[in-house]
């Protein structure tokens, strides 16, 4: 078992007491595609999972959700949370071990998901009126906290005219820097440009592709990660969506190659770990 850099009483102090100035943030990762966010005015949290509840669901099954990396903190020790996103429906992103503790903890918190996925948060016990659905491909203005939301493909983009898009990234405008959030998604025609209309100052883009084999709907893999920022200019790249669960990962260390191979400015970083990002 992977051991995160920080966990529990330490990570929670580290978030509370880390100041960013306008023009930074400061990024945790919590493992799989989960980060809290940190700038002057905000703290995000999105994509969380902090649980083993899909260990638990697929035990004894052909695809064993085995964890890699324990998890840093539980959703009932969150209790400051005020703005939290989900990507999509999947139990890595949209945690039924975590959010409703969370919600508990966090009387304050509302939760941004696809309008397509508010049925199925409302069925794990998170109240509507602490739900924000989006249709995707829409701007957001939350208390001044500004929020692109794109589309994503995982595998599709699955539109449909009532509901929207099913799969959605974000890109986050906090403090004078830009971050794109992909969630789940491989690169669509049509992604680059969005992006590039946008300017993310630094992009968490997924690296396991098709590691979980027949079934499992796919991501970008670390070549097209790469190829995606290079093409885009990206500042920056995070990595995500590997290290927890075994079925389902992808060696960090080819992604830092095939990124030092063609100038693609990257971080890796340990779960629990803290990083200051600038803007470019």
């Amino acid at each position: 078992m992977i051991e995160p850099v920080l966990s529990g009483a330490a990570l929670l102090q580290d978030i509370a007491s880390t100041q960013p100035t306008p023009g930074q943030i400061a990024v945790w990762w919590l493992g799989q595609s989960g980060y809290a966010i940190k700038s002057a005015s905000a703290l995000i949290y999105i994509d969380l999972y902090l649980s083993e509840h899909l260990t638990k669901k697929y035990a004894d099954t052909p695809k064993p959700h085995v964890r890699m990396t324990a998890a840093p903190l539980r959703g009932h020790e969150i209790t400051h949370a005020r703005w939290v996103f989900a990507s999509h429906k999947h139990s890595d992103h949209l945690d039924p071990g975590t959010l409703p503790d969370l919600f508990a903890a966090s009387p304050e918190a509302h939760l941004v998901l696809p309008a397509r996925v508010v049925e199925h948060a409302e069925a794990l016990g998170l109240p509507r009126q602490r739900l924000l659905p989006t249709h995707g491909d829409e701007l957001l203005k939350l208390d001044g906290l500004r929020v692109h939301v794109l589309p994503s493909a995982h595998p599709e983009l699955d539109f449909d005219a009532a509901t929207g898009y099913p799969f959605v990234g974000f890109v986050f405008e906090l403090d004078g820097v830009r971050v794109y959030h992909s969630g789940d998604t491989v690169v669509y025609p049509g992604l680059a440009e969005r992006l590039r209309a946008l300017k993310p100052d630094v992009a968490f883009l997924p690296i396991n592709g098709r590691a979980g084999g027949a079934g499992t709907p796919p991501n970008m893999d670390a070549a097209e990660a790469v190829a995606l920022a290079q093409a885009i200019g990206i500042p920056l790249v995070i990595p995500h969506h590997y290290d927890m669960f075994s079925f389902n990962t992808a060696d960090v260390s080819d992604f830092a190659r095939q990124a030092d191979a063609t100038g693609v400015a990257y971080r890796v970083l340990g779960v629990g770990e803290r990083t200051i990002i600038p803007a470019s």
